[in-house]
């Protein structure tokens, strides 16, 4: 098995694969392997179906983390034992996608003044000042930061590329700050052991201890300072073309779901109601 597993990792590493997507597959191999406590290449195409059958109807598993189990299994029979005839599918399914909550301006100053720890309070701040991802801002050197052309570097975000985005003058000063009481080296927000940066699930528990502390009820996870970054540039005029480019997306439809939480755009919308003339109705608690 530690064999296979190697072979596996290697041809991952040959195409280029991420850090995560490598794990997710071998998760996904691993999974199927304990299920049976047989070894993978000796599991039948019949009891690969049957355990997908146990991830859905079962452990009721989400739609696309079956599909990141059915990608790994795929991929390891496919290119790890060399068994091609190996075909496993999950029948395409609507995803209900949910509009992302956004933090108001009174909110957000709220949540950075919660925060008394300066780490913490530049990290939160960078995150919705250049519109990071969690594993973008935790992944941020010290060399990234150029202040002279006021920009960010983000290397190697998603799709693995890398990208520039905005540097706040407000969060210059915090980092200045933040730089006199740190000194850090290499990485520009690190862990306990200053080789290696912050863990994306600390970043989440300093916002979420933020979050708790500041009263604020919604936008659960750190990933909603990000959502705000987009949607607050598109209430200030800042154009969605713009927009994608800082934030990284990839297609501008990904962007354009921001039109839709935008208070700005919103309120600005008149209802076609308002263009009717009728006669009001009588108030009859005034009568």
């Amino acid at each position: 098995m530690r064999e296979l597993r190697q072979k596996m990792i290697d041809e991952m590493t040959i195409r280029g694969f991420s850090v995560k997507t490598k794990e997710a597959y071998i998760s996904a191999v691993a999974g199927l392997a304990g299920y049976y406590k047989e070894s993978p290449e000796k599991i039948t195409k019949k009891m690969v179906k049957e355990y997908l059958v146990y991830l859905i109807k079962d452990r009721e598993l989400a739609w696309n983390t079956c599909n990141v189990v059915v990608s790994g299994l795929k991929f390891f029979y496919t290119h790890t034992i060399g068994r091609p005839s190996e075909s496993l599918k999950i029948p395409a399914r609507k995803t209900i996608r949910r509009l992302p909550e956004i933090l108001s301006k009174e909110e957000l100053e709220r949540l950075f003044v919660a925060l008394s720890n300066q780490k913490h309070r530049t990290l939160l701040m960078a995150t919705y000042a250049a519109g990071l991802r969690v594993s973008e801002v935790v992944g941020l050197k010290v060399a990234d930061i150029d202040s002279k052309r006021m920009m960010i570097r983000v290397q190697q975000g998603k799709g693995r590329k890398d990208r520039y985005t905005i540097l706040s003058e407000r969060l210059l000063k915090e980092l200045r700050i933040y730089w006199k009481m740190y000194h850090p080296t290499v990485w520009l927000f690190s862990g306990q052991d200053k080789r290696r940066p912050l863990t994306t699930r600390s970043a989440l528990a300093i916002y979420n201890s933020a979050r708790e502390k500041a009263g604020i009820t919604k936008g659960n996870g750190i990933h909603t300072l990000r959502h705000c970054f987009a949607s607050h540039l598109l209430e200030y005029g800042v154009n969605i073309r713009s927009i994608q480019m800082l934030m990284g997306h990839t297609s501008i439809h990904t962007t354009m779901i921001y039109l839709q939480v935008t208070r700005k755009q919103l309120s600005e919308t008149q209802s076609p109601l308002d263009k009717l003339e009728i006669p009001e109705s009588k108030d009859f608690f005034k009568e």
